[in-house]
């Protein structure tokens, strides 16, 4: 085939978005004297989606080269600004300022006005709203799609549309922002915006969601980010985002097998090339996952991997010290957390896992500061989600202060926020609750109907550590007493919920391994548990370990 050919097909296969084709075909075609600058631009971005970062940033450069030998200002400065963009995405700040002041000296010192001067405004904007100056970055993007207007270009106006709406959010003008984002992605769905930056925008909507705790919108725009992956099959940036995004939705949803696989595809796809920078968020969410099935020593290896990536493992690992009974040290741990965070979002799930944490540990005073901040952030920021997460804390402050009445209210609010957004652990916990409501009003039926849902609830999700909380009344009330299991049924657990096998405790203990099966079958029945993983966050309740 002659080069001419192969370069037509590249051409067109970049077209069609097969980007491993096109980047074969371009790359084959690349021969003396070389490919022409726009060529050198799709094989970029071709290789840039590909995960193929240095690869991308080699054709970059030579088409700046080009263009600039040709005397096209526009053409260089456009290519310079797509290196820096690139760069920032690596974390490689320096050398994409160096780009970018380059690309706007090249504009200036040819007295140009073009669309590209809209393009360089966008990292200025995105990093005003990074540092906290919403209202410059809200500036500099309207700026840009002033400059997308005049020249009617589609993927600066989107680009700058959706920018205005995440400093809207910011603002906390959360109403017109969300506008703003679904107008965005809008033309994202219909094919009008160029694939490297849709991708961009599609994640940046997704994280808004997660800002205003829009459980829907999240799964509407993850599910349509899934389908956007999946018909680019040979796709590699963004597919690990996309899975770490519909890891958190499905986790919510409470598919945790789903949520589990996507998780741990999200890992290996973040952490082997294009998108390092969540590989974090990516492990903790992992852990997450983890920790509510009661895996804790998984749960613990994920977190450390996630402050590895540079993701503060909070506030899951104080609620993981939390499963395993250490009610002081998850205590330390968040109050810690609650100085150290701001950005409200973050601050409003510190804020839940808090009220949680510090009840159980008596420290009524800080719970009540920490639900009266919470309320008032979801007063702010609104969101079904939220208004849940912050009348479910009340609910349990006011239980524990004695205000039945109250706590019975607020608890029933949580609940139907949680059965409309479909989200099945909330529910339970949050019907745990209402059963102790019921408890001390001596209404004895609707204690066993709320545990009963509880139950049903947790045993759907596999959630064994609240499965061991709720275990049935009377009976079990005997069999759960430490006193019911023998001295050598107690130095099995301790072993068992250190994560020894039955061949290491047989070992350690000097017993055969059928000894040791039926120490643990009898530990099953007395703690009326039906795995290893139940019986473990028995142990840990109870301080055995």
């Amino acid at each position: 085939m002659t080069d001419l050919a192969t370069l037509q097909r590249g051409r067109k296969s970049f077209e069609q978005r097969a980007w491993s084709d096109s980047h074969r075909l371009l790359t084959a075609a690349d021969r003396d004297p070389g490919l022409e600058p726009d060529d050198l631009e799709r094989a970029a971005t071709a290789a840039y989606l590909l995960g193929r970062d240095d690869e991308s940033e080699a054709f970059r450069a030579r088409a700046h080269q080009a263009f600039v030998s040709r005397g096209d200002h526009e053409g260089a400065a456009r290519s310079a600004g797509w290196l820096a963009f690139g760069l920032l995405q690596r974390g490689a700040v320096a050398p994409a300022s160096g780009w970018l002041a380059r690309a706007a000296r090249i504009l200036d010192e040819a007295e140009l006005d073009c669309v590209v001067r809209g393009y360089l405004l966008i990292p200025s904007a995105i990093q005003c709203i990074v540092q906290g100056d919403a209202a410059g970055g809200h500036a500099a993007f309207s700026q840009a799609a002033e400059i997308a207007s005049r020249f009617d270009d589609p993927d600066l106006a989107s680009l700058a549309r959706h920018g205005r709406g995440r400093a809207l959010i910011r603002l906390g003008h959360v109403a017109e922002g969300i506008a703003l984002l679904d107008e965005a992605m809008v033309a994202v769905i219909a094919g009008d915006v160029a694939p490297i930056l849709a991708g961009d925008i599609y994640c940046s909507v997704l994280e808004a969601c997660q800002e205003t705790f829009d459980l829907r919108r999240a799964y509407e725009w993850t599910t349509s980010l899934a389908q956007w992956c999946a018909s680019q099959p040979d796709l590699v940036r963004y597919r690990g985002e996309c899975l770490l995004y519909r890891a958190e939705v499905m986790q919510l949803r409470g598919n945790w097998d789903q949520a589990a696989q996507d998780a741990h595809d999200a890992c290996g796809l973040l952490t082997s090339g294009a998108g390092r920078p969540m590989a974090g968020a990516a492990f903790y969410r992992l852990g997450e996952i983890h920790r509510l099935r009661g895996e804790f020593t998984k749960a613990e290896a994920a977190y450390t991997r996630a402050n590895e990536h540079g993701r503060k493992p909070y506030p899951g690992l104080a609620l993981l010290r939390l499963a395993q009974g250490q009610i002081s040290a998850a205590a330390v741990s968040i109050r810690g957390v609650l100085v150290d965070t701001r950005a409200p979002a973050a601050r409003a799930r510190v804020l839940a896992a808090a009220v949680e944490i510090l009840l159980a540990a008596n420290d009524h005073d800080n719970a009540r500061a920490a639900t009266r901040e919470l309320t008032d952030i979801a007063s702010r920021i609104g969101g079904s989600l939220l208004h849940a997460a912050s009348a479910h804390a009340a609910g349990a402050l006011l239980l524990a202060q004695g205000d039945i009445a109250g706590a019975s209210a607020s608890l029933r609010q949580a609940w139907e926020i949680w059965r409309d957004l479909e989200m099945p652990y909330e529910e339970a916990q949050t019907c745990q609750l209402l059963a102790a409501v019921c408890e001390q009003r001596g209404d004895q039926d609707g204690r066993r109907l709320e545990l009963e849902t509880a139950r049903r609830l947790f045993t759907q999700l596999s959630a064994e550590p609240c499965l061991a909380r709720i275990a049935k009344p009377s009976a079990r009330a005997t069999r759960q007493s430490v006193g019911s299991l023998s001295e050598r049924e107690m130095q099995v657990l301790r072993l068992l919920a250190a994560g020894r096998t039955n061949r290491a405790i047989a070992s350690e203990l000097f017993i055969s391994e059928k000894t040791v099966a039926r120490h643990v079958s009898n530990i099953f029945d007395k703690l009326d548990v039906s795995s290893r993983t139940g019986a473990t966050a028995w142990a840990f309740q109870h301080n055995l370990v």
